[in-house]
């Protein structure tokens, strides 16, 4: 079995009280790609929400598994094929311990979160969903977490039901009660909202709906890369997550699933793995997880996610959120601080997202400045078009923070901004 390589900084830090949490100066130089100039400036990266940037551990996790272990995982009885059957199936032990599931056959490989709720949209909804069934979700939800559940509602009849929020970007849970009612079938949220990061109560949304005996399914994309998530403790049903927002490679993340839930679930997807034996008359399923594994799978993905998982616990994720949380109010009060700047979302419970609206200029061109001097942020609806008509506004300017972000880069983002105000008044 390969061992993969923790950051070299990985265990800088001394003391998990705000800022002084970790060192990020020290971790940006296990970040190969923080180290560059862009446009003539140094590279300020700000669009976390978006990716995160590859620590060397997992570039390096990926690349081995190519130079020294390419085969195909499970039934393979030569060397190469085992040796990658084993890190791929330890990075799913990795998942498992880094989410607290009960067992690590409970952890599906999939594409990311956008796969994860299609999974259950398809495979959970088409089983047990029928005409008048209703499915709540929020008024924050990115479109992932929209349009399956649309897509069903025109295949079967199923309702759609929004939880509007406030002003300041929080869940109006009177609202939530009011049409939690016998006719639901489904919750499904987000934990950490990517256009707002409004951090929503999901232990209170579950002991509603389970109430009720209604399921709760979780989108943390946001949510698990910047916090601990514990699935026990927040007593979901199903969670899914993306391995490229949690510094992992692309085209890989995970759904975990009640074990009792996904094995009566029907695959969603056929194919190779997926059976156990197959006839023309009768094919056999297999067993969890590889059930929803349909076909050979990104497997050096996988193998990066146990990596990025692995360096992330070498940090603590503890750690990380106290010192983002830091990080992000010393950025809401530069932010404040300048005239024409409007925050969008300020939730009392908030990840680290500063988005802003300015009269001034159209967020796109905000952006191409902002570009200009070396800072990447993201612009638009960020995959949330009815938040930002909930605002009344076409897009936003999300500038997104990680753990190597520092008050550097807030200063420059502000700075930046003022760039703006010369040239759009």
């Amino acid at each position: 079995m390969t061992t993969r390589s923790r950051g070299p900084n990985a265990d800088v830090g001394l003391r998990a009280d705000g800022l002084s949490a970790i060192d990020p100066n020290k971790l940006r130089d296990d970040f190969p790609i923080l180290h560059q100039e862009v446009n003539g400036r140094p590279l300020v990266y700000l669009d976390n929400a978006a990716t995160t940037q590859k620590p060397r551990a997992v570039i390096d996790a990926i690349s081995n598994y190519y130079l020294l272990n390419n085969a195909n995982v499970h039934r393979g009885v030569h060397t190469l094929s085992q040796r990658a059957t084993d890190d791929y199936e330890a990075a799913r032990e990795s998942v498992r311990r880094f989410i607290n599931a009960p067992s690590a056959d409970e952890v599906i490989y999939v594409r990311g979160t956008t796969e994860g709720l299609n999974l259950v949209a398809s495979s959970y909804g088409r089983k047990y969903f029928s005409a008048g069934d209703e499915v709540i979700i929020t008024g924050m939800e990115h479109h992932s977490n929209i349009v399956p559940w649309q897509i069903l509602g025109k295949e079967i009849g199923i309702k759609l039901r929004v939880v509007p929020f406030n002003d300041d970007g929080e869940l109006l849970m009177d609202e939530f009660e009011s049409i939690l009612n016998d006719r639901t079938r489904m919750v499904s949220v987000v934990h950490q909202s990517n256009a707002l990061g409004t951090i929503n109560p999901i232990n209170a949304i579950v002991e509603l709906a389970h109430a009720r005996g209604v399921p709760v399914m979780v989108d943390a994309a946001q949510s698990v890369p910047h916090m601990p998530v514990d699935v026990q403790g927040l007593g979901a049903d199903f969670l899914a997550f993306s391995g490229h927002k949690l510094y992992g490679p692309t085209g890989i993340g995970a759904l975990w699933g009640r074990a009792e839930l996904l094995n009566d679930m029907p695959p969603y997807q056929s194919g190779g793995e997926m059976i156990r034996s197959v006839t023309f008359e009768e094919t056999i399923y297999n067993t969890l997880p590889h059930k929803f594994e349909a076909g050979t799978p990104d497997i050096a993905g996988a193998i990066g996610l146990g990596a990025a998982i692995e360096y992330l616990e070498s940090i603590g994720m503890e750690r990380i959120a106290a010192y983002e949380q830091a990080l992000l109010k010393y950025g809401e009060e530069r932010l404040r601080g300048i005239e024409g700047v409007r925050l969008i979302g300020s939730a009392q419970e908030k990840g680290g997202i500063l988005s802003f609206y300015m009269d001034a200029a159209h967020p796109h061109d905000i952006g191409t400045i902002l570009d200009a001097q070396g800072i990447a942020v993201r612009t638009g609806h960020h995959c949330a078009q009815p938040v930002m008509a909930r605002y009344g506004i076409p897009a936003t300017v999300r500038a997104s923070l990680a753990f190597y972000n520092n008050t550097d880069d807030i200063d420059a983002l502000v700075k930046a901004i003022d760039r703006v105000i010369e040239v759009f008044g």
